[in-house]
Formats: C-alpha cells, sequence, structure tokens
C-alpha cells in the first residue's frame, strides 16, 4: 500500500504566523544571513545589493590577479578542482591561510610567506570594499529592503519585549533602515568620541530594555582595534574586526565581541516562548547551526521559523534545494522545534512535504493568500469529457524571498492600523 505524500498548508503557517507577530507575550527575534543583502524590489536600483558568493568569488579573483597574484591564484583554484572542492571565496582564502601558515622559508606558487600574507589582505580588502553598499546610499535608500522591515521594527516597539535581530552580514543595511524610521537600538556599543564594546551590556536585560537590539555575529564595517586594545566603532571602513569567509572562522567565533554576541543567540532561544525568524541563511556555517540545536535542545518552549529561499536555476530548469534527504532537512529533523520553509516544500515537526493548500481559496481570501503563495495554473482534466482545469491546491510559497516577507510586514501593519 502506498504512503500519502505529506503534505503543508501554507495558510495554516501563516495563520500561526500572524498570531505570533501580534502576541505581546513572544519574544520576537530575527537572523539573517547574505540572502537578505541580496535582496532588491523589482524596478529598484540594484546599488544596495551586496554581490553572492559566485559572483563575490569572480570579482575578488579578478580584483587580486590585476595586483600581480595571477600565477598563485591560478595554481589554487586549480589544487581546489583537483580536489573537487568548489573554487568559492571561502575556500580560496582558506587555501591561502593555510600555505601561509606552512609555507616556512620556501616558496609555495610562487609566493613566501609575505607573499601569501599580502594575497590574504588583497583579498580582505575586495571583500570590505564589495559589502560597502552604504557608499552609495543615495541611490537606494528610499527603496531599500531593509528600510520596508524596520517599517515593522518601528511598529513593533511597543511590545512587551523588544525586538532583537542577529545577522551575519558585515553590511550597513539594517542600521540604514533602522535609522531612517528612527528606530532606537542597542548594538552592543557605548560612548559618543570613540564608541567601545562593552560584553557585559550584551546580556544585561537591563539596558536600553526598550531598544531594539542589533546583534552582529560576525563583525561589522566600522569595527576596529585601538590603541589600547579595546574593540571600538565608527569612523574607519578598513576594519578588520570582521570574520572573514575562511576555515578560520570557527575559530575567529570564539573571540570576543563574536562570542558575546553568540552567547546572546544562545540565550534567546533557550529562554521560554522565543520565536527566532531566520531569512537568507543557507545553514551552512556549522557553529551557528551548532548554538541553534544545542539551544533549542535546552529550551522547552522556544521555536525557530526558517524562511529558507531554496530555488536555484540553472540554465532553463529551476530547481529547489529542499529535498527528503538534503543536509537541511536533516537538520531540521534533529529537532521538531526547528521548522524549515521552502518555496515548494516545508519541514515541520520533521516532516518532510510539499506546500499544498487543502481547500481552494474563495474569491475574497485570493487577495491574502497571493501575498505569501502562488499558485500554480489549474491542470487540464479528462473526467468530464469537457475542455476543463482541475485545480491542484499546489504552489510556490512566497515569503523565503525577504522582499515578500517585509511585503508581508507592511501589510500586517496595515491591517492592524485599521483595526
Amino acid at each position: 500500500m502506498t504512503a500519502t505524500p505529506t503534505t503543508h498548508d501554507p495558510r495554516e503557517f501563516v495563520r500561526g504566523l500572524q498570531q505570533i507577530l501580534i502576541s505581546d507575550s513572544k519574544r520576537i527575534g530575527f537572523l539573517f544571513g547574505a540572502g537578505t543583502s541580496l535582496a532588491v524590489k523589482k524596478g529598484a536600483s540594484t546599488a544596495s545589493s551586496v554581490p553572492g558568493v559566485d559572483a563575490m568569488t569572480k570579482s575578488i579573483v579578478e580584483g587580486v590577479k590585476e595586483r600581480k597574484f595571477s600565477g598563485a591564484l591560478n595554481t589554487i583554484q586549480e589544487e581546489l578542482a583537483e580536489q573537487k572542492v568548489p573554487g568559492q571565496i571561502e575556500n580560496i582564502l582558506s587555501l591561502v591561510i593555510q600555505k601561509e601558515q606552512v609555507v616556512g622559508k620556501e616558496k609555495l606558487c610562487g609566493l613566501d610567506r609575505e607573499g601569501f600574507g599580502r594575497l590574504r589582505e588583497a583579498i580582505e580588502k575586495q571583500v570590505i570594499e564589495l559589502v560597502s553598499v552604504h557608499k552609495k546610499k543615495d541611490e537606494f535608500i528610499r527603496d531599500l529592503v531593509h528600510r520596508d522591515f524596520a517599517e515593522w521594527v518601528a511598529h513593533a516597539h511597543q511590545r512587551k519585549f523588544p525586538v532583537e535581530i542577529f545577522t551575519i552580514n558585515y553590511d550597513y543595511l539594517l542600521e540604514l533602515g533602522l535609522e531612517a524610521h528612527e528606530v532606537p537600538y542597542f548594538d552592543g556599543f557605548v560612548g559618543s568620541f570613540e564608541s567601545f564594546f562593552l560584553n557585559r551590556l550584551v546580556e544585561d536585560k537591563t539596558a536600553y530594555p526598550k531598544h531594539t537590539k542589533l546583534w552582529k555575529l560576525h563583525g561589522s564595517l566600522g569595527w576596529h582595534v585601538n590603541e589600547s586594545d579595546r574593540v571600538v566603532r565608527g569612523g574607519r571602513d578598513d576594519s578588520k574586526i570582521i570574520i572573514f569567509p575562511s576555515l578560520l572562522k570557527y575559530q575567529d567565533s570564539k573571540k570576543q565581541p563574536y562570542v558575546s554576541f553568540m552567547d546572546r543567540l544562545s540565550s534567546f532561544l533557550r529562554e521560554d516562548d522565543g520565536v527566532l525568524f531566520v531569512c537568507g541563511y543557507s545553514f551552512g556555517d556549522q557553529h551557528v547551526n551548532d548554538v541553534i540545536l544545542n539551544a533549542l535542545g535546552g529550551s522547552g518552549t522556544s521555536h525557530v521559523v526558517a524562511l529558507y529561499y531554496d530555488e536555484r536555476t540553472e540554465g532553463k530548469e529551476t530547481k529547489y534545494l529542499l529535498t527528503e534527504d538534503s543536509d537541511v532537512t536533516q537538520l531540521a529533523k534533529r529537532s521538531s522545534r526547528l521548522s524549515v520553509y521552502g518555496m515548494r516544500n516545508a519541514v515541520r515537526g520533521g516532516s518532510h512535504g510539499k506546500w499544498m493548500l487543502e481547500s481552494e481559496p474563495a474569491k475574497d481570501d485570493s487577495i491574502l493568500v497571493d501575498l505569501y503563495f502562488d499558485e500554480d495554473a489549474a491542470e487540464p482534466t479528462e473526467t468530464t469529457g469537457k475542455d476543463e482545469h482541475a485545480w491542484t491546491g499546489e504552489g510556490k510559497f512566497r515569503l523565503p524571498d525577504f522582499v515578500a516577507f517585509t511585503e508581508f510586514l507592511r501589510a500586517m501593519n496595515v491591517d492592524a492600523q485599521s483595526g
């Protein structure tokens, strides 16, 4: 007997989502990954978009090769290809660091230790330049997706618990969005002339109790260490207080200020009635995954809801990565309180299945459904011998797209105001 395929009704999830977002008793948090910095509204300037991994790799390789590192980079790329390792910037930078550490007094790929140091610094400088999109903010600030997100945050300021935002991104897009709506936020730094990081305030709930919290897990542009070995913020874009994409990121994440922010993420999930919405993150950082799963294991009521943009286009073919046997699915099956919502499929309560509306929406309900679900076209049917089409209930869940998610949040603001 064939088992009935598991399905998930998007309306059921969205009803629960709405209840969470309007409930004053829930602690709401967001974890943002690189995908949110890629998001651009249709027809808006792309100046705010931080390049994705592939585009960033291509740009960095081309830029660094122009600085007389062409031979070394070609050799490194060939080594990665021979090892069947993707030639992405994280793997390139990791191999550069490895060679810098072991080269000794000899030469590898035509470079000595000093040469590898210069190559590493050149790559890191390119990374910083590519994420410094704030320099063109006048071109995109009015249409910035993060500004739309901050509009919802601004309306949530009267909640019992302040919104907490965790981000892996280095850029200033969240800061630009929050400040555009005059949302007061605290990011672990205090002071004015040379703001300095004070780790004890990150876990102090009495500090800035009404402020939105912004925790940058992998560091930020503008952070650096001053002459007194104090982590300070402001005035410089050539920051080194960043966890660059390399094999050292797991080691670096155990240092300050990163460890304080990771501890705060763990504390947020271990406390009762917390819901963490994950956006633009593909679960590629094991140290972040470990914190999430370990914290959920120590909590009785907190949940993580991952909006997972898994649509990939290869030529004329579109694929969806959240399959039954994908790594992300297996991760979600390790905790029933980690739900992952892809574009075509979802994992809820450890069960993988496809999105499907249980019943056809009424006409007055279709507009709301369209905010979060694109129904597939009806399929031809021959059951009646007439030219008819059968409604399937299947479709694409829109909210993993950060632009669609912010549109949904803004619609909730409108409903709250009209109510």
